[in-house]
């Protein structure tokens, strides 16, 4: 498929505004939208790992509103069940046969998966197979979900007493990670006025449908990457598998990650190709939960951005003279 230049431009003026109506929101944190919307074109799913009360539950309900997504939440504690999330079948006593329940899966688009990493690794495991293939397999019946299907997942590390690290496999399905942080002082004055008489979401406009949402997905995997630039996504993976700074590196799986999240950024910039530029600004956030550091690089206070800058800033850039 190509897009054209006409195409281009009325997705990137979509994307803006798709971008100003979550800002409603989500104050003086644009450039966190903006990678959080890349996700979502590049049909990939999102983990907001960061401290209480800054927003990340927000962020997740004002783009479910703005994109015109089936939206639904599940709030993770101990007690709940895989069932919950995928579903289970009962005995049907007058059909003389089980009957399928759906669970909270079943007709969404955007999941939200409040504070995943406090309910169970089983639970956990549950979204495996939903995240990585779209669909769900309950007593032998595969059923497909709806398309699109994005988990925007959270979690923090405050009160980390009786909660369960997520496991590599899983994390490596996640296409970001991206933290919100605390706003800036004006912004936070903004956050405190716009909550005094008004709902925040009230306001937000439905920009787009789900079917829109697909046709992005479609025109991201369009954009045009160069040869040598997937050379250079290749360069930086494997760099990252040989430093001294990392246990584990990047996976293939990541490496196809970069490209696509770095398709969506140059289509957020009004570019039907890929710049070395868009690949350098997505870098981390696709691959700082995708590696593992060596104790002597933990102990020294590095952290995975840290390390993943180093690994960029050692790789010779396609274009260099």
């Amino acid at each position: 498929m190509h897009i054209d230049t006409g195409t281009v431009k009325a997705i990137q003026n979509a994307t803006n505004a798709i971008t100003a109506e979550v800002a409603k929101v989500i104050i003086g944190k644009d450039e966190v939208i903006r990678k959080v919307l890349m996700s979502i074109m590049a049909d990939g799913h999102i983990l907001l790992d960061d401290v209480p009360g800054v927003g990340k539950t927000s962020l997740a309900v004002a783009f479910g509103k703005t994109l015109g997504l089936n939206y639904n939440r599940i709030q993770f504690t101990p007690d709940v069940l895989p069932s919950d999330i995928v579903g289970f079948s009962v005995f049907n006593r007058d059909r003389n046969s089980f009957t399928y329940m759906p669970g909270v899966i079943n007709d969404t688009n955007l999941l939200l998966a409040d504070e995943i990493n406090r309910t169970s690794s089983r639970t956990q495991a549950a979204l495996l197979e939903a995240m990585e293939e779209k669909q769900v397999t309950v007593d032998g019946q595969t059923r497909p979900l709806k398309d699109p299907f994005i988990v925007i997942a959270t979690q923090n590390q405050v009160g980390a007493a009786g909660t369960q690290v997520l496991p590599h496999a899983q994390m490596d399905r996640f296409l970001v990670r991206l933290s919100l942080g605390y706003p800036d002082r004006a912004s936070e004055i903004k956050v405190i006025m716009n909550r005094q008489t008004e709902d925040p979401y009230a306001g937000i406009r439905t920009i787009v449908s789900a079917d829109t949402v697909k046709n992005l997905h479609i025109a991201t995997l369009a954009v045009t990457i160069k040869p040598q630039l997937v050379e250079y996504i290749a360069d930086l993976t494997a760099a990252s598998r040989t430093s001294q700074l990392t246990e584990l590196g990047i996976s293939p799986r990541g490496s196809i990650a970069v490209s696509h999240m770095a398709k969506a950024c140059a289509l957020m910039k009004g570019r039907d190709y890929v710049s070395e530029e868009d690949i350098r600004d997505v870098f981390c956030d696709v691959c700082s939960h995708r590696i593992i550091l060596t104790q002597k690089a933990r102990a020294a206070g590095t952290t995975p951005r840290d390390a993943l800058t180093q690994i960029m800033n050692g790789v010779k850039t396609p274009y260099a003279v």
